[in-house]
């Protein structure tokens, strides 16, 4: 068997909750992220966050370990630029409501930002800023109920910190789409323009997007019909998982970056079938719960459930979970409850 690195020219990473968490690196990704690239995959960190320019996320990336250059990043503002190039003219005022990133992103694409509705801007682009107020909002929502063009950097409703989830840029734009009645278009993900453009960047033929959500980063590769690997070191649990719409289903699965250069550190999903059993785990359907029990290839005490093991036994509850419609799980035996106690779902009894 081949690694995921060896299988992929190109790893399409999220940053916030994927490579670091509130600006400490997460276990394992710097070697993970180094053996990758000895193995052939280039690693480019694709970003919604929209508050720093590559070259700040780069050297921060460097400083954690990770080797990067400012031609490995692309952020949300740049695909938010092009999105606003491509339909207005150079010299287009554009008010910014976000990083000066934002605005200077908006520069480099021959357009010039504003913070007032007074310079009768023709669009409004709004990114995550710790810094944005009500009265940045109040600008915005005047242009835009003047009929300015509308670019939403990304629609993230929460950022994962070390202090837990915090608002995020979404949440700043769901204000004005309750002010307004609007609704923006979005360069971030899960809509494609973001990873249409680091699959551009590189010209990768086999890019696989790895990321911690669902909701974004999964959805954005199910749209761009790419591949891609979820990883539980961020916002996405395993019981999200199990429950997820077909919009925003993994390929892969990962505790974390090391799936990405270690064969039992990772596992496939199988195809969703009525039936799913293995010599180490079965899934069976009982009542309103999946029964998880532990087969020839795995010890019913519950002391030998490795990580690897735990994969498993999560994809093939997965793949059942989405054919069924269940997403309970009930242990038949110490080492399904250790398998579910692991991936972090709560052990229901029968």
């Amino acid at each position: 068997m081949t690694t995921l690195a060896e299988s992929y020219d190109a790893l399409l990473l999220d940053l916030d909750g994927t490579v670091y968490l509130g600006g400490q690196p997460i276990d394992h990704v710097a070697p993970a992220l180094a053996r990758a690239k000895q193995q052939g995959a280039r690693s480019v960190f694709v970003t919604n966050n929209a508050s720093r320019p590559p070259t700040e996320v780069a050297a921060s990336l460097a400083g954690m370990g990770v080797p990067a250059e400012p031609d490995d990043v692309l952020t949300s503002p740049q695909a938010a630029a092009v999105m606003l190039s491509d339909r207005h003219p150079a010299g287009t005022r554009v008010l910014v409501v976000g990083a000066p990133w934002l605005a200077e992103s908006v520069t480099n694409a021959g357009l010039v930002p504003v913070r007032l509705s007074t310079e009768e801007p023709a669009a409004v682009v709004q990114g995550h800023s710790p810094d944005t107020g009500w009265r940045d909002l109040a600008e915005a929502c005047i242009a835009l109920r003047g009929g300015a063009d509308w670019v939403a950097c990304n629609v993230d409703s929460t950022l994962p910190t070390d202090r837990g989830m915090l608002p995020g840029n979404g949440a700043m734009v769901a204000a004005l789409i309750a002010a307004t009645g609007l609704h923006p278009r979005v360069a971030g993900k899960p809509e494609r323009p973001l990873l249409d453009a680091a699959i551009r960047l590189v010209d990768s033929q086999r890019p696989l997007v790895v990321g911690d959500r669902l909701d974004t980063d999964i959805a954005c590769a199910v749209a761009a019909g790419a591949p891609s690997l979820l990883v539980f070191t961020g916002v996405s649990t395993a019981a999200d998982l199990l429950a997820a719409a077909p919009a925003q289903r993994p390929t892969y699965l990962a505790f974390d970056l090391r799936g990405l250069v270690e064969e039992d550190h990772a596992v496939r999903i199988p195809a969703a079938t009525s039936s799913t059993s293995s010599l180490e785990w079965s899934v069976t359907s009982q009542a309103d719960s999946l029964v998880l029990a532990s087969g020839q290839g795995s010890n019913s005490d519950g002391r030998a459930v490795s990580d690897a093991s735990a994969l498993r036994a999560l994809a093939m509850l997965t793949a059942r979970a989405w054919v069924s419609g269940l997403t309970a799980a009930t242990p038949q035996d110490p080492s399904a409850a250790a398998a579910l106690a692991r991936c972090g779902l709560p052990v229901v009894t029968p």
